[in-house]
């Protein structure tokens, strides 16, 4: 039997917690970078304008807004941490730890809940001039180790051959 790899770990852990949401996991074997996007959908009934990062305005009926965290070997990322959410480390080859995956799908969960109640917020307040979901390192670190403490921090999945 062929023993499961760290992103079919993910891949079920979000299925199992992100039912309500769209996301997607994006493998870069050749960085050995793993991006999870999520997706947030929110109508716009007040028709207000927006303006993406980009300067692009928008006064669609229905807002798309996406936002990624990255897994990235340990030491070895060098693009710019503010183009994600969140830019986690996984152990290289080892891969990550199933308390770590777990937590991963748990918290990103309550970021895209708490992120879609703030994009509503967002549309009907005019007042606000930005909206982005957050990423609170020491809230994830509290149920990254509520669930290492679990399973005892002994299983861990590897990176994914190729």
């Amino acid at each position: 039997m062929k023993k499961m790899n760290m992103l079919e770990y993910l891949d079920k852990q979000l299925e199992k917690e992100m039912q309500d949401y769209d996301f997607a996991i994006d493998w870069n074997t050749k960085a050995h970078t793993v991006e999870v996007m999520v997706v947030l959908y929110a109508h716009n009934n007040k028709s207000v304008t927006i303006a993406d990062l980009d300067g692009i305005e928008s006064e669609e009926e229905v807002i798309e807004f996406e936002d990624a965290i990255l897994l990235a070997p340990e030491g070895k990322f060098t693009g710019d941490p503010d183009d994600y959410l969140a830019v986690l480390p996984y152990a290289g080859k080892k891969g990550m730890k199933q308390g770590t995956i777990t937590a991963i799908a748990k918290y990103l969960y309550q970021v895209v809940a708490q992120g879609e109640s703030d994009l509503m917020d967002f549309l009907q307040d005019e007042t606000q001039e930005v909206f982005e979901l957050y990423w609170d390192q020491d809230a994830f670190a509290a149920i990254e180790a509520e669930q290492l403490a679990k399973s005892q921090g002994q299983t861990e999945w590897p990176y994914p051959r190729y």
